[in-house]
């Protein structure tokens, strides 16, 4: 009795060594070319911060010769004689940031910490989307609100109570007409608080829950356990959100120019009005009648370059700092 043998399937032709060769050649190519594309994506910001820094120079070059160094110090700023100082323009920017800075990190770290750590799960995703779509209301409209409602809060509801307390400081001087670096301030606070809440809120969520029950085993509150773990974990995350709001609060032009009165002098009392940069470019530069008057503004405006990427520069090496020996970090931000 014979069986027939097993029919074994034939092996598959193998490619040759030079088809190989073209395959592994045109793969070569593929990643030459995506490393290209990529390297031309990751030059592309550096190279458009150069670019904007170079029209700023030039068009400035007629103002930094004619008065240099001395712009950043003198304040008199008058088209009809060509004399321009931009010192009360970066005062009232950076006072302006300043007073928007104190109000809303407390506001926006109090929103983050509230809606990880205390808020029913019910309403933590739609108190963080009403958070959130506060930026995405056109800044006009913030300074509409605060023409035709803050203003007049301030001014005939709240000063009224707080003057009799509060007149003797420096900051509360003088008689009180409504715009004013307060009234800019507050505005500038409702529109970073969003991006500091938001950015804090995913710092926070990113802190190993291991951490809390940690903190909670060894008999903390859940106010202790955050004041004491979980903050200081999500410390360099938190700073680099209060950087990004900010870089927001020393640009925003259109509601500070409605708010803040547009006078050119120096005070500090945040009753009365300012003036920022922004601000200044936004009122005159249609209006420049004189080449001098154009390249002051656009001197002003290399000013505020300057002191926007001086401030995240130094924050970047402030967080870098905090962060070391911190898991959250850098990867939070």
């Amino acid at each position: 009795m014979t069986t027939d043998a097993a029919v074994l399937p034939e092996p598959a032709p193998q490619p040759a060594a030079e088809d190989r060769w073209k395959a592994l050649r045109m793969v070569s190519r593929g990643d030459v070319a995506y490393r290209l594309v990529l390297t031309l994506l990751a030059l592309a910001p550096p190279f458009l911060l150069a670019m904007i820094a170079g029209e700023l120079v030039r068009g400035a070059w007629p103002a930094i010769r004619r008065f240099g160094a001395g712009f950043l110090t003198h304040s008199v700023w008058d088209p009809v004689l060509g004399e321009f100082g931009a010192l009360p323009l970066i005062f009232g920017t950076l006072y302006a940031s300043l007073v928007a800075m104190l109000v809303a990190i407390p506001l926006a770290v109090g929103v983050a910490i509230f809606l990880t750590e205390f808020a029913p799960r019910r309403l933590r995703t739609p108190v963080a989307t009403l958070v959130e779509l506060l930026a995405a209301v056109p800044s006009v409209i913030y300074g509409l609100w605060g023409v035709f409602v803050l203003v007049p809060l301030l001014r005939e509801t709240l000063w009224p109570v707080v003057r009799p307390a509060l007149a003797w400081l420096p900051i509360f001087q003088g008689a009180f007409y409504g715009p004013s670096v307060l009234a800019a301030g507050i505005i500038l606070a409702v529109m970073i608080l969003p991006y500091i809440a938001a950015v804090s809120r995913e710092v926070l969520l990113a802190v190993p829950a291991a951490q809390r029950e940690a903190a909670l085993a060894l008999g903390a509150t859940r106010w202790e356990a955050v004041w004491t773990v979980i903050l200081p974990y999500g410390r360099s995350g938190i700073m680099g959100a209060v950087i990004l709001g900010l870089g927001r609060a020393l640009g925003e032009t259109m509601a500070v120019t409605m708010v803040i009165g547009n006078t050119h002098e120096i005070s500090l009392s945040l009753v009365q009005p300012g003036y920022t940069i922004a601000a200044a470019i936004a009122n005159e530069f249609a209006e420049a009648a004189t080449s001098l008057h154009l390249s002051a503004l656009v001197y002003a405006a290399l000013v505020l370059f300057v002191i926007t990427v001086v401030v995240n520069a130094l924050a970047r090496v402030l967080i870098w700092r905090v962060a070391r020996g911190s898991a959250a970090g850098s990867s939070a931000i």
